[in-house]
């Protein structure tokens, strides 16, 4: 039993007793509030923030189909691009987020829809990895090599094919012309953000022995580091490794920066 010399010294130890339950009942609070926030996040859009020392890190997953001017049934697990890009203009515009972490499985889908994420992921000024998981395929595969590096885990694979559509086609030679520009859009945008050649993409695309009733080829995660389509193989540490020391490496170039600016201010300043 603890004993006051005054009343006084009681109601002021108990007053902070309560203070401090407040305090620690509102960090609690404010905890719980945030994983229900990154819940809802998760559960909404299939993205988390995360951050580990001075790195923050934020990841989009695209999953089943990349859904494009045209919704998909209910029974479709389906990614939204009006979904993507807003959270990749939030991305790049926020200094608390450091960096991109990308992770694929994906079947394809509309084409333009994943070549406009592409390309917002291929101008972002934040360093940025993806991760193919499972599969990336067709459109899948501009998606996986916009990143600033790309891994596969050694089970996925990923499907090379010309470019297709559903329903009505009027056979005509523009038909044939509007394709062919389709292609080469996708093509050219894999050759310039991987190490592949044009002339093996066209092949693997055009192979008539790999797909059962279509053309194209599906290659494994090796073949696909082999011919220059995807930098590395390896799994969710070597990918998240990779864009850490990525975002680490672009912060002391910034830093680098602005210490070279400061100098020559200060010799620009000197009589």
């Amino acid at each position: 039993m603890k004993y006051y010399d005054t009343r006084e010294e009681k109601e002021n130890e108990i007053n902070t007793d309560d203070t401090a339950e407040e305090n620690s009942t509102d960090e609690e609070k404010a905890i719980a509030d945030k994983n229900s926030a990154q819940f809802s996040n998760i559960e909404d859009t299939g993205s988390i923030t995360t951050k580990n020392g001075d790195v923050s890190i934020h990841t989009i997953i695209i999953a089943g189909q990349v859904e494009g001017h045209q919704t998909l049934s209910p029974q479709s697990k389906t990614t939204k691009y009006e979904h993507i890009l807003p959270q990749l203009v939030g991305i790049e515009d926020r200094s608390d987020i450091d960096g991109l972490l990308l992770l694929l499985n994906t079947v394809g889908g509309d084409v333009e829809a994943g070549l406009a994420i592409a390309e917002t992921v291929a101008g972002m000024s934040k360093p940025s990895v993806s991760l193919v998981l499972g599969g990336g395929h067709s459109i899948g595969v501009p998606l996986a090599v916009c990143a600033d590096k790309s891994f596969i885990v050694p089970s996925a694979t990923m499907t090379l094919h010309p470019v297709r559509m559903n329903g009505l086609v009027i056979g005509v030679p523009q038909s044939f012309t509007y394709f062919t520009k389709m292609q080469d859009r996708i093509l050219n945008f894999i050759v310039s953000h991987s190490n592949s050649e044009k002339s093996k993409l066209l092949e693997l695309m055009m192979e008539t022995d790999e797909i059962a009733t279509d053309v194209g080829s599906v290659i494994d995660g090796k073949t696909a580091v082999e011919i220059g389509l995807i930098d590395s193989v390896g799994g969710l540490a070597d990918a998240m490794d990779c864009l850490k020391a990525l975002v680490k490496e672009k912060k002391k170039g910034r830093k680098r920066k602005i210490k070279t600016n400061e100098q020559t201010v200060k010799s620009s300043k000197t009589p």
